[in-house]
């Protein structure tokens, strides 16, 4: 699935941002995001970091949602990052949320976060207010399952266009506020290269913007890199707002420009820097559930399980080496 898309805005956002992290102080005074605001419900019980698995990872072999928490319990992990169009299709098909939960249970995982393309952030007011109400019933769904979080990438936006950022925070605030009324938290996820939000640092102006105390990043390895934003950007924030990572790798060939989702690997296998990234959320005080999401095809013609216990190792290793 290639979510990608380019902007014609960067350079103006570029001047903006500068702007808004001098007068804000965050460049003088560090950002509010920091290891002392270090509030993240439910995720500070202990350092170390979660290991999960995001269904993407073993989406081609055709699992329905209850098959893959089975999959993700067998091979070892602590949680989840389930996606909504696997978990609606096992309810529309006859299958119960309780069943699902109750597998959850049983294999002692957690629901870090999930995925879904809600059009919370669109300009058109009847296309967002429809999206706002896939959001609540995304988040309905999720906490029944235990869920903590879900992702709030820049899903709807047609291919070429762009939303206003300070608007993009607007409608992330009013996001924030039905998350309070779920007990959900939607996190601002980035997609690297789209023209809303295709980089770490608008993601973190949508953040700050947003006024809210419960704002929040969801990182990725990949679009981190395809977005042309630095690891270093961590280094800013701390546990509030990174609590949950999306981990993966990438090669060197294709280039970032031609890169694809399609293209990640396992961590360790590609150039991205594990080991630093790592360490910076060390360095920080954050220990994010990571989240294994991988969209290749090599993968997918794996036997699920086999592929969870593969992704599962590879993690283990990097978090051995950057904590040793």
């Amino acid at each position: 699935m290639d979510r990608t898309d380019t902007s014609a805005t960067d350079q103006g956002f570029q001047s903006d941002r500068r702007s808004f992290l001098t007068g804000s102080g965050i460049l003088a005074g560090g950002l509010a995001f920091g290891a002392g605001n270090a509030r993240a419900d439910n995720h500070e019980e202990k350092q170390g970091f979660k290991l999960c698995l995001n269904m993407s990872t073993i989406r081609g072999q055709a699992l329905d949602a209850a098959e893959e928490v089975e999959v993700a319990g067998k091979a070892g992990y602590d949680g989840i990052e389930p996606w909504f169009r696997s978990i609606n299709a096992y309810v529309e098909a006859g299958g119960k949320l309780k069943d699902i939960k109750k597998r959850i249970d049983d294999h002692g995982l957690t629901v870090e976060s999930a995925i879904g393309f809600a059009k919370w952030i669109v300009d058109d007011p009847a296309v967002r207010a429809e999206g706002l109400e896939e959001a609540r019933r995304d988040m309905d769904t999720i906490a029944q399952l235990g869920g903590m979080r879900i992702a709030a990438p820049p899903a709807g936006v047609p291919r070429g266009e762009s939303v206003d950022i300070d608007a993009a925070a607007e409608r992330y605030h009013e996001l924030l506020k039905l998350g309070d009324e779920m007990g959900v938290v939607p996190q601002i996820e980035m997609w690297g290269g789209n023209a809303t939000i295709g980089s770490v640092e608008k993601a973190l102006y949508i953040a700050i913007k947003a006024g809210h105390p419960k704002a929040c990043f969801l990182g990725d390895v990949y679009h981190t890199y395809k977005g042309g934003s630095s690891y270093e950007s961590i280094l800013l924030m701390g546990p509030h707002a990174l609590q949950s990572y999306h981990m993966n790798d990438y090669p060197a060939d294709p280039p970032r420009e031609a890169i694809k989702d399609s293209d990640r690997v396992f961590p360790g296998d590609g150039i991205a820097p594990i080991t630093d990234i790592l360490k910076n959320f060390i360095a920080v005080g954050a220990y994010p559930a990571l989240s294994l999401e991988l969209f290749n095809k090599t993968y997918w013609e794996m036997p699920a399980l086999d592929c969870a216990k593969m992704g599962l190792e590879k993690m283990q290793a990097a978090v051995a080496e950057a904590t040793a």
